[in-house]
């Protein structure tokens, strides 16, 4: 790959106002349920289109599909995809690697104001991009809504932080020259986002590439291709060269290992399974012929994530963010609450007002907004049926346990509650990714941080205390990437709550934070002589 120069500075794009959170969709207001029922409409008239992979900017066609599915209705085809195969890799290797040339030299200015146009686009159908989650993976109303408008900020908020890396200077300038200190990007990237944040995942290690000046390879879950397809979309309308990013779902055993494997893959940005994330790991880590670099992985892989509630705790507090930390989008969250962890004077009358609670959940079409919809396919609801019936073995069965079957045809669960788990049973150590909730007693509070930190994860956790005495110990020995005090475990804020794991929940990216395009550039130092 050539060398890479600081890209000429060229004002292009309007001064830019401070950084500022989309806001959430309050669907209490009837013109905001009007709105959402409206897209919900238009979206469902548009389904079953086919989809063509995009490579250099061009439509290519596959014999093998991707069938896109609603998980609330297994009949309904959402999308009809190209299936990106090894024949594939080079032709979008090629593609992305004649983009680098001219996109890593065009100005920073440039590239961000090619994502605040995108964050523009997003906004003016954030209501088409939410109903294209609720049909696509299954996400109520308040779900979808806040999943695009993440997306919304990632775009926002990476704009700038490309624009503030690049007045970024070393701490000392020698007398006698003039030093510099240039954030370059690295190359071409596999992107390999998952289905649970289909939208702002899959455009957050997007935009973060290519705003650097990276171009990309991406290849979206198979469970979530159309979604990301109106993402590549928008990009398109707002100006992205051909080639910036090529759009290639595919197999991952198949497409997806050989682009990570190929010699000029520079970095990976993968969100997903431990299991996955591991094994992408370990194949960047095999150099190849012609291969001249060290391969670069971001990596965000999943949880086992506690709430402790202490004996002194608000209690109708704690109930509230377990419930709503759990169930959550049916518990498919890798920061949701798998495990809550209380302590034993509050034990009984906890598990008694989370019961209640839980059994208020509703479940249903998420066309409707129901609470809890439909999981994402028949394999995951499969594997969360078989974690349910281990955890009636391992534990005291409290309510759910099965499918619920009066709802529909789709992937229906019960939200699930099993008391008294030991703290090193399956279901308090595996990542189940649904509905099922582990309800752990603990002898006080110190027991309590000792369970927290026994998996070998590391993502989100909570707190729940009045004491200011265990919220300072808890911020110094809850290890996890993401810690909360007295609120849900889920729901991280871009610019506010940094996103990433410890341990084998991952290398602790910190997306939606000030050090994220870090991972996307090297640091390239540069001392002249006067």
């Amino acid at each position: 790959m050539s060398t890479i120069e600081a890209p000429t500075r060229v004002e292009i794009c309007p001064p830019v106002q401070p950084f500022v959170n989309e806001p959430l969709t309050d669907f209490r207001n009837e013109e905001n349920t009007s709105k959402m029922r409206a897209a919900l409409a238009k979206v469902h008239a548009e389904l079953g289109r086919e989809y063509q992979l995009i490579i250099a900017g061009e439509r290519i066609t596959t014999t093998e599909k991707i069938r896109s599915i609603n998980p609330a209705k297994p009949a309904e085809l959402v999308g009809l995809h190209q299936k990106a195969g090894t024949i594939q890799v080079e032709p979008a290797m090629q593609a992305a690697l004649q983009a680098f040339e001219t996109w890593s030299r065009t100005s920073v200015e440039e590239r961000a104001s090619l994502l605040f146009r995108v964050a523009q686009i997003v906004r003016d159908r954030k209501f088409e991009f939410a109903a294209w989650l609720v049909f696509e993976v299954g996400k109520n109303w308040a779900e979808a809504d806040a999943d695009v408008a993440e997306t919304i900020d990632f775009c926002e908020f990476y704009g700038r932080e490309a624009l503030r890396l690049a007045q970024a200077a070393p701490p000392v300038q020698l007398p006698g020259e003039r030093d510099y200190l240039w954030y370059i990007p690295l190359g071409v990237g596999a992107v390999i986002p998952p289905w649970n944040f289909a939208c702002a995942i899959m455009a957050g290690m997007t935009t973060a590439a290519i705003v650097c000046g990276n171009t990309v390879i991406l290849k979206p879950s198979s469970d979530s291709p159309t979604i990301a397809a109106k993402f590549v979309e928008a990009l398109e309308e707002a100006g992205m060269p051909p080639g910036v990013v090529n759009f290639c779902p595919g197999a991952g055993a198949s497409f997806g290992n050989a682009i990570v494997g190929h010699p000029k893959t520079r970095f990976i940005a993968f969100t997903g399974s431990r299991e996955v994330g591991l094994d992408i790991h370990q194949r960047a880590a095999q150099q190849q012929s012609g291969q001249i670099w060290v391969k670069r992985t971001v990596l965000e892989m999943g949880g086992k994530d506690s709430i402790v509630v202490d004996a002194d705790a608000d209690l109708a507090a704690a109930v509230e963010g377990v419930a709503v930390s759990a169930f959550g989008f049916q518990g498919q969250k890798c920061s949701a609450c798998s495990r809550a962890i209380v302590v034993e004077q509050i034990y009984d009358e906890f598990v008694a007002r989370l019961k209640a609670r839980v059994e208020k959940i509703t479940i249903g079409n998420p066309g409707e907004n129901f609470d809890m919809g439909p999981v994402v396919n028949e394999t995951a609801m499969r594997s969360i049926l078989e974690y349910s019936e281990i955890g009636k073995q391992e534990g005291r069965l409290i309510t759910g346990g099965g499918r619920a079957g009066a709802v529909g045809e789709g992937f229906y669960l019960l939200p699930t509650v099993i008391a008294d788990v030991p703290p090193l049973a399956r279901i308090s150590q595996e990542e189940i990714f649904g509905p099922v909730l582990a309800v752990i007693k603990a002898q006080n509070f110190d027991d309590a941080l000792q369970i927290a930190n026994n998996t070998e994860f590391g993502l989100t956790g909570a707190v729940y205390t009045s004491s200011r005495e265990k919220m300072e110990r808890a911020k110094r020995e809850f290890h996890v990437g993401n810690l909360y005090i007295n609120r849900k475990c889920t729901g991280a804020v871009v610019g506010a709550h940094p996103f990433g794991g410890f341990n084998m929940s991952g290398t602790d990216s910190k997306a939606g934070g000030p050090d994220y395009l870090l991972l996307f550039t090297q640091a390239k130092s540069i001392g002249e002589k006067l």
